[in-house]
């Protein structure tokens, strides 16, 4: 951009530019946001990319700014892929851009190195606004998502064997299957089990699957 200056001369004015790579598994998103991106002035999509590993191989060839990253693609999802891209540059600036918004989704996309998370109905001034932030060197969540992840990390979480439990509860099985299947004995599965329901403030084994999902330790 040019302006002219007081004595006539004509200046060369260098508007900062966010170069951005969009990942995303569905067309018209991925298509939609970058559309709409490239509507500002101060922003450039460099390349788009459909699943987890054409992200990584895109970031590694266009070195974006941001890198804006849904969790869920195939191939590879973005857990793996912001793994990949933080080890081969740990100052890559990451904007996790998805429609879950479990609380161990978020805290685990923070922990990896994430600078940002939004949820993908968040109203496009915001994931502007994010973009910028992150673009610039800071962080952001919106105060819903922070208010999420601020719950989950002043709770205590579960263990690694309260874990593996987990997901033979939302299967149904019963102490004694679960047992079998983790080589462990009745009465410690019993236990893990009531650890189970208290971290998770639930009635039943029903319920504590209920509220995994919903927090985002179980995808089924």
């Amino acid at each position: 951009m040019n302006e002219t200056g007081a004595g006539g001369e004509v200046t060369s004015v260098n508007k900062a530019t966010f170069r951005v790579l969009v990942a995303d598994d569905h067309p018209v998103v991925r298509d939609g946001l970058a559309s709409m991106l490239e509507t500002q002035d101060d922003i450039e999509v460099v390349g788009q990319a459909a699943n987890g590993v054409s992200a990584v191989a895109a970031y590694s060839a266009l070195r974006p700014d941001v890198l804006v990253l849904d969790l869920r693609m195939p191939k590879m999802d973005g857990f793996e892929a912001a793994t990949r891209v933080m080890s081969a540059d740990p100052a890559a600036k990451i904007l996790i851009m998805t429609t879950y918004d479990g609380d161990e989704d978020i805290f685990r996309c923070l922990r990896l190195g994430a600078k940002g998370y939004l949820v993908k109905d968040a109203p496009f001034e915001e994931i502007l606004t994010a973009i910028r932030v992150v673009g610039g060197g800071g962080n952001y969540t919106s105060h819903q998502v922070a208010a999420k992840a601020l719950r989950r990390s002043t709770q205590t979480g579960l263990t690694q064997r309260e874990l593996d439990v987990l997901p033979l509860l939302a299967e149904g099985r019963s102490n004694k299957d679960i047992a079998r299947r983790l080589s462990m004995s009745e009465e410690t599965v019993k236990t893990h089990v009531k650890g189970i329901l208290s971290k998770l403030d639930a009635m039943s084994r029903t319920d504590a699957v209920t509220i995994a999902m919903r927090r985002g330790l179980l995808h089924l």
